[in-house]
């Protein structure tokens, strides 16, 4: 059956309950014994958020009343007999009539279901209705920051202001199901992920990794316990992001104030990485210069000359443990906003990387109450 439009209220909510639990569309198909276009027309219809259960208000005719009102009429009762009956305004009973169809041709079902299909238009959210603040959420999507973070600094920015302040649920719905006119769907291209709905929740599996021999590689299970806390700046972790045509270019975070640095690198060796990685570090302060965090690739093997050059201890995750450096991972999903994958990252100068870290590290973090990298980082380096 196509495109979701036959699906009964049962399915629709089973269909919901797996998207929550991660189930992709093809599975979710299989499962309801449908086409791959049910699942799918519903969840995009939607953005990916599940429609609240709709409720009639009080306030509003029910279908026992409408047929009430169709028996009446038949009897050849007026319709200010027909309101003191049902205990409502004259008025209201006027407007049902005249709405659907008139005293001759007032029908309960015809009327019920035009009534329950009118209510489903969409209200005007706040974005549609203030300008300012639309403008306001639009440039900084255009800047990458994320609905969330915009939400935050609109509070921060306009703390007497209410009109200037919007949840960032209101901006992805705004996003992924009012983009037509509100928040223009060019935009969307500004987010992590640049998907027509909101994309469910799932774990992120670790791609086999070069697992090359590294000497002397001390476990990420000796690190001491204030890196573990973050209560001690100066310990960072570091990956490679991957390009096409054999291109990298190496990535560093800062574990507590999650603070970016990117280095260019011509290619994947040893010496190379290494020492651009020494030429980023020694720019820093001593005291901000403790440890680093590298995954199991080949490229850190000369990690000993590192840790002469800059006198940091470098730690190295489990195979195929990516969240035992979680920060960085974080940082290098939000690098591919601007790195996508599959492209080639050689046509970057060190000077476009240092610009897009700036960027980051300019963006309002929630983990840091929503203060920037840059400021967290700048008081570090006051101390």
């Amino acid at each position: 059956m196509g495109r979701g439009r036959g699906l009964s209220v049962a399915e629709k909510s089973e269909i919901w309950r797996r998207w929550r639990q991660g189930q992709t569309f093809v599975e979710i198909a299989a499962a309801l014994q449908r086409g791959l276009t049910s699942p799918h027309y519903l969840i995009v219809k939607h953005g990916g958020f599940c429609p609240a259960p709709r409720r009639r208000s009080l306030r509003h005719l029910s279908h026992v009343e409408r047929e009430e009102i169709s028996r009446a009429l038949a009897r050849g009762e007026s319709l200010r007999c027909i309101a003191r009956g049902l205990g409502r305004p004259a008025s209201t009973i006027s407007r049902e009539v005249r709405r659907h169809g008139g005293r001759l041709r007032y029908r309960a079902e015809s009327a019920e279901a035009r009534a329950w299909s009118l209510g489903t238009r969409p209200k005007p959210c706040k974005l549609a209705c203030q300008a300012a603040l639309r403008v306001a959420v639009a440039r900084k999507l255009c800047l990458k920051w994320s609905p969330e973070q915009i939400a935050e600094w609109l509070k921060r920015r306009y703390p007497g202001r209410t009109a200037m302040h919007v949840s960032h649920e209101t901006i992805y719905r705004s996003l992924f199901i009012q983009a037509r006119g509100l928040l223009k769907k060019e935009l969307l291209s500004h987010l992590r992920a640049g998907h027509r709905y909101r994309r469910r929740r799932q774990a992120n599996t670790a791609a086999q990794q070069s697992l090359g021999p590294i000497p002397a590689a001390i476990s990420i299970r000796e690190r001491p316990a204030e890196v573990e806390d973050r209560a001690v700046p100066g310990h960072w972790e570091g990956d490679l992001i991957v390009g096409t045509n054999n291109s990298y270019i190496a990535t560093l975070v800062e574990r507590r104030s999650r603070f970016v640095l990117l280095a260019k690198v011509e290619d994947r060796g040893t010496a190379t990485v290494v020492a651009a990685l020494t030429r980023k570090m020694q720019r820093l302060p001593r005291e901000l210069r403790l440890s680093l965090t590298w995954d199991r690739g080949s490229e850190m093997a000369q990690h000993g000359e590192f840790t002469l050059a800059t006198d940091m201890q470098v730690y190295f995750c489990d195979p195929q443990s990516p969240w035992q450096r979680g920060s960085n991972e974080n940082t290098n999903g939000l690098l591919r906003q601007y790195f996508p994958k599959s492209t080639d990252l050689s046509g970057h100068s060190q000077a476009d990387l240092d610009a897009i870290a700036a960027k980051l590290n300019n963006r309002p973090r929630k983990r840091l109450g929503f203060m920037k990298p840059s400021e967290e980082f700048n008081q570090l380096m006051l101390r």
